[in-house]
């Protein structure tokens, strides 16, 4: 693992710091330990982070020895964790929780965006059992531009799809929300059914199926930790 030290010093933190405090690095990581392989899937959990600026992030990451470029056979690579990149794991998600537990609400909230939050519900939504028919489950958050105000989670025997465009199907469950209202129940700060309750999330669906969402639909893997500020 070859690393240029611009610090100038020999502490472990020092040189540890080159790999991974760059602008957008650890957010790089955070993708590739929730199991992002391929260079789009990267993309969609940092919206924001240009592709030219991605592909120069995650080649420092090869260089470094944290991950490799393996052909997947498709004409493309996929980016795959080394030892010494899952031995961050630890790092990264503590210095998530480290966040969830003593970074204020409001000012995580104040930080919202509809891109992230879908791929992240896409990601960690469980289905037990898998349906054995198509799902279609459209989410609404009615105050969005409406270029983002439509998202899509397709629901099929062995595998989920987030659409950003009507895929076509009929809907089996609408949910309707405020983008700050959904944010806050996935990161564990407000309770799904108290933001029923208040208006500020519909579920349209039977019965059945409302309750099969609400079994399905897990939270942020950092809504867990105790918050110590509010």
């Amino acid at each position: 693992m070859e690393i240029t030290n611009l610090y100038g010093q020999f502490c472990p933190v020092s040189m540890a710091s080159e790999v991974l405090c760059t602008r957008w690095t650890p957010l790089v990581m955070r993708e590739l330990l929730c199991g992002s392989t391929r260079f789009n899937d990267i993309r969609r959990g940092v919206p924001r982070m240009s592709p030219s600026l991605l592909s120069k992030r995650l080649k420092s990451l090869e260089m470094a020895g944290v991950v490799e470029s393996v052909p997947s056979g498709r004409g493309t690579h996929e980016y795959h964790l080394t030892q010494a990149g899952e031995e961050l794991r630890p790092l990264v998600l503590g210095i998530g929780n480290w966040g969830q537990r003593w970074v204020e609400s409001h000012l995580s909230l104040r930080n919202l965006d509809p891109s992230l939050l879908m791929w992240d519900i896409r990601r960690n939504i469980a289905p037990d059992p898998w349906p054995e028919t198509r799902c279609s489950i459209q989410f609404r958050y009615p105050e969005l531009v409406e270029t983002m105000r439509d998202w899509w989670l397709v629901v099929e025997p062995g595998g989920i799809d987030l659409c950003r465009i009507d895929p076509g199907y009929d809907i089996d469950i609408l949910v309707t929300a405020d983008l700050r209202a959904m944010t806050a129940v996935w990161m564990g700060v407000a309770k799904l059914s108290r933001e029923m309750e208040a208006g500020r999330i519909e579920i349209d669906a039977t019965p059945t199926l409302e309750r099969q969402f609400k079994a399905w639909f897990k939270l942020s893997v950092f809504a867990s930790q105790k918050r110590m500020v509010e």
